[in-house]
């Protein structure tokens, strides 16, 4: 098996050669001018780009351990592995009871292995989808930042991006549009390496039969995503492509300030001072809390601490430093340091629902997944060339992004929470395998309300700042959310009826057809699941020298997966930071 170059450098961790530890024993030092709190998606963006300027240090916190050896981690078909409950790479987090989901309680998948904290659901796996230019736009009127908009903001989706051939180096004409990608940025951005081609077929002829409602799309990541188009991963050469491995070549990682601290967990930001910095500003933190071991450690910042720690954890971090709701705080015995009842607030979550068919086709991944000997072929044929079924990971070869009709009756309950018209309120995902496990060949299309009226929360459990807070999606505590997704899923079903899967189409796991549009809300808030929860200069108000960068700062869940977003989040976050600073 081909070992990566970042694996070769992280081994030599610690011996002078970069300047990655695994003990708080090594560091040369606890003062820096940046501490950067969460070493995922977008805490090795600003961390990479801070060090561009060789007259800065940064320290980067990071709670997890090394990628090495982790194969879940580099191998696209098995990426979920690493943010599954119950693995050494996960916080094993969970919800509290879900009142508008039949008070069921979910898991939260979000692994803590560097160099891919995973803050994306299962449902993300590796997806690179932008939203919707009016996204972004909405963003810059909420905000009253126009550095916000799509316009400009879409310099930076280009700057992170590096468009790859796919790993079977197909052609590729017809399925995407070049105009619209960047080509020499840090994050390998490709179409799936490993054609599902019966499935494919089916799934492009009906945009061909049914053109008025499931129209077909070049690129969804021109800024109008409305269509069916094919799926887009941040894969390259057949393995994932992370913030690590794009922002932390061995170049970076021999930056001389840049130091790395695994298995470091952040408590809480501790020394408040009053600032003379920012009369604005009149707080200031200067340290990071962090436990090593058993042992607690401060680290210090002269200029900024940056939290990137994800929609989990960087409210977490903000509560138990006495950044939150003063009476919930109190009740807690925590000190207010600052009485800021909006954070942990306003989390807002994709709902999932997923469908699935039996096929007469032996063409699906569980031919793979359901025969050890074909499993382990394609695995070796990973090892070997980086080919084969497991340079894609398995969300599906397509995704649609459909809107409500605009006579819509749930429009009665709540305004249109879409940002416009070119933007959408579903995604539909298109799988060649199934959700029960059972023997067989299956397809499934996903469907997911990706513009929820809904909100959720992040609070605190108890005082202690390493006890698992409490997560609150909120998943159908707004009516519209669930009955604009009974209406999505009957897109789902009008699309099968496409004259394309005639003869290829079994029956389905659930007889959906049958059950009246009651019946199916009830259904759906019983089996549905969640997506991806989360929460713009980024400061911090009310404190100089406090920033948050990640995909908690979006004030509105994008509709799309969250991932590109974070990127272009990190990279104008840390040219504000630079800007600040020159």
């Amino acid at each position: 098996m081909l070992i990566p170059s970042f694996a070769i450098l992280a081994f030599f961790s610690g011996v002078g050669f970069c300047k990655l530890y695994e003990d708080v024993a090594d560091l040369p030092a606890l003062q820096y001018d940046f501490v950067v709190v969460g070493g995922g998606t977008a805490g090795l963006v600003v961390a990479s780009r801070l060090t561009e300027n060789s007259s800065v240090s940064v320290l980067v916190l990071e709670a997890g351990p090394s990628n090495v050896g982790v194969l879940d981690a580099q191998v696209p078909f098995l990426a979920d592995g690493v943010a599954n409950n119950g693995t050494p790479y996960s916080w094993n987090y969970s919800t509290i009871p879900q009142t508008g989901a039949a008070n069921h309680v979910f898991e939260y998948l979000r692994g803590e292995v560097y160099t891919w904290w995973m803050q994306l659901a299962q449902q993300d796996g590796l997806a690179y989808t932008r939203g919707a230019a009016e996204d972004f736009d909405r963003y810059a009127n909420l905000t009253g930042d126009e550095g916000w908009s799509w316009n400009k903001i879409f310099p930076y989706f280009l700057k992170n991006e590096r468009w790859t051939a796919p790993a079977d180096h197909h052609d590729t004409h017809g399925q995407y549009n070049p105009a619209v990608h960047g080509t020499d940025g840090p994050i390998q951005v490709s179409i799936s390496g490993f054609s599902w081609s019966e499935f494919e077929q089916h799934v492009i002829q009906t945009t061909e039969q049914l053109p008025h409602d499931f129209p077909f799309n070049l690129d969804m990541n021109s800024g109008k995503p409305l269509g069916i188009g094919w799926f887009q991963y941040t894969i390259g050469g057949g393995e994932r492509s992370s913030s690590a491995t794009g922002y932390l070549t061995p170049a970076v990682l021999r930056r001389p300030n840049l130091d790395i601290l695994l298995h470091a967990q952040v408590s809480k930001l501790v020394n408040v001072t009053q600032s003379r910095v920012v009369p604005a500003e009149p707080l200031a933190f200067r340290g990071v809390e962090f436990k090593y071991g058993s042992s607690l450690h401060v680290a210090k910042a002269s200029k900024e601490i940056i939290l990137s720690a994800g929609p989990i954890g960087t409210p977490q971090i903000l509560l138990n430093s006495g950044v939150g709701d003063r009476t919930a705080l109190t009740a807690l015995g925590i000190s207010t340091v600052l009485d800021l009842p909006g954070v942990g607030k306003n989390a807002s979550e994709h709902p999932y629902f997923g469908m699935s068919w039996a096929v007469n086709s032996n063409q699906t991944v569980e031919s793979i997944t359901q025969n050890a000997t074909r499993y382990n072929e394609a695995f070796a044929e990973w090892n070997r060339s980086h080919t084969g079924p497991f340079v894609d990971p398995t969300p599906g070869t397509h995704a649609g992004w459909l809107r409500l009709r605009a006579n819509s009756s749930v429009f009665d309950i709540h305004p249109d929470p879409s940002p416009g018209p070119d933007a959408p309120h579903f995604e539909m995902i298109f799988q060649p395998f199934g959700f029960a496990g059972t023997p067989g060949h299956f397809i499934s299309l996903t469907m997911a309300m990706v513009s929820p009226v809904s909100r959720g929360s992040v609070t605190l459990s108890s005082a202690d700042p390493f006890a698992t807070p409490l997560i609150d999606l909120g998943l159908f505590s707004n009516e519209f959310d669930a009955l604009a997704l009974t209406e999505g899923i009957q897109f789902a079903l009008k699309f099968v009826t496409a004259p394309t899967w005639n003869g290829y189409l079994g029956a389905p796991t659930v007889d959906l057809t049958s059950m009246s549009p009651a019946e199916l809300t009830a259904y759906i808030r019983a089996h549905s699941g969640p997506g991806v929860p989360r929460y713009p200069d980024l400061k911090v108000k009310g404190f100089a020298g406090l920033r948050v960068i990640d995909a908690s700062v979006l004030p509105i869940v994008p509709g799309a997966h969250t991932q590109a977003a974070t990127y272009v989040v990190a990279e104008r976050g840390a040219d504000l930071v630079k800007h600040s600073w020159s």
